[in-house]
C-alpha cells in the first residue's frame, strides 16, 4: 500500500459514483483518511464502507455543494473528524439541459451554474482556510473539456466550465506563494453514470470517434491525474489545465 499521502485529511465531492468514488479510493489507498461528499448519502456511505472494509479511514458525509452553508459544514467535518484538511477535489457536477441558448429556460441556466461553478466556489472559500491553517496543500477542481471549447446546445454547461477554468486560474495566483496549489482537470468523455445514458446506444461510436484514442475513458485514468496533482510529485503544478480527454481537444 502507498503511503504518499499518510497524514493527510481530503475532501472528494461528488464521491459516491465515478471519478470521484475511483478518487477517494486512491487516496484512501495511499493514506488519506477522506471525507466522502454527496448529494446521495446511500451512495457516500457505500463508498466509504468499501474504503473502510480495504483497511483506509472515510466517513460519509451527505452535502449539496450548490449550498453555501454545506460547502462549509464539509469542511468543519473534516476538521472535527480528522483534525484539519489538506486535500480536496471538487468534483461534483451536472450536465443540465441540452438546448439552443435561446431557448434554453432560466431554472435550467441557474441549476447548472449553482452546481458546477457555484459550488467549486463554496467548496473553496471554505476549503481554502482550513487547508492554509492546516500548514498548506493541494486542490484540484473537475472543469471538462467544455472549459476550453463550446460546444453546441450545451451552453449553461460550457459556460459553467470555462468558469471553473477562470476561477481555478485565478485561486492559483492568489495562494501558489502560501503553499496550496490548485489546478483543474479536464477529461473527455468518461464512462461514468453521467453519461452513461448515452454510451451504452448507438451513440457511442460517435462518442469515442471523437477521440483519437478510438474509445472512451474509464473514471480510473482521470482519478490518477487527479491524485497525482494532488500529490508532492506535482508541486512545481499550479494553474495548470490537465486534460485527460484521448485526444478530444488535438482535432
Amino acid at each position: 500500500m502507498s503511503t504518499q499521502f499518510e497524514g493527510k485529511v481530503a475532501i472528494v465531492s461528488g464521491a459516491g459514483s465515478g471519478i470521484g468514488e475511483e478518487t477517494a479510493k486512491i487516496l484512501a489507498a495511499g493514506g488519506a483518511a477522506v471525507v466522502v461528499s454527496d448529494i446521495d448519502l446511500e451512495a457516500a456511505e457505500r463508498v466509504a464502507g468499501g474504503i473502510e472494509k480495504a483497511g483506509g479511514r472515510a466517513s460519509a458525509f451527505r452535502a449539496d455543494v450548490a449550498r453555501p452553508e454545506e460547502a462549509a459544514a464539509t469542511v468543519e467535518h473534516a476538521k472535527k473528524t480528522y483534525g484539519g484538511l489538506h486535500l480536496a477535489f471538487n468534483n461534483a457536477g451536472i450536465v443540465g439541459p441540452e438546448q439552443h441558448v435561446g431557448e434554453l429556460t432560466l431554472e435550467g441556466w441557474q441549476q447548472v451554474i449553482d452546481v458546477n461553478l457555484s459550488g467549486v466556489f463554496y467548496g473553496m472559500r471554505y476549503q481554502i482556510p482550513e487547508i492554509l491553517a492546516s500548514g498548506g496543500g493541494a486542490i484540484v477542481n473537475t472543469s471538462s473539456i467544455a472549459g476550453l471549447i463550446g460546444i453546441a446546445n450545451l451552453g449553461a454547461y460550457v459556460s459553467s466550465k470555462h468558469g471553473v477554468t477562470g476561477l481555478t486560474k485565478s485561486a492559483a495566483i492568489e495562494y501558489g506563494k502560501q503553499g496550496v496549489r490548485i489546478n483543474s482537470v479536464h477529461p473527455g468523455y468518461i464512462l461514468t453514470p453521467l453519461i452513461a445514458q448515452w454510451s451504452e446506444t448507438e451513440l457511442r461510436p460517435s462518442l469515442e470517434a471523437l477521440h483519437p484514442i478510438g474509445r472512451l475513458g474509464e473514471a480510473t485514468e482521470v482519478a490518477e491525474v487527479v491524485c497525482f496533482l494532488l500529490s508532492d510529485k506535482a508541486s512545481f503544478v499550479n494553474g495548470a489545465q490537465i486534460a485527460v480527454d484521448g485526444g478530444y481537444l488535438t482535432v
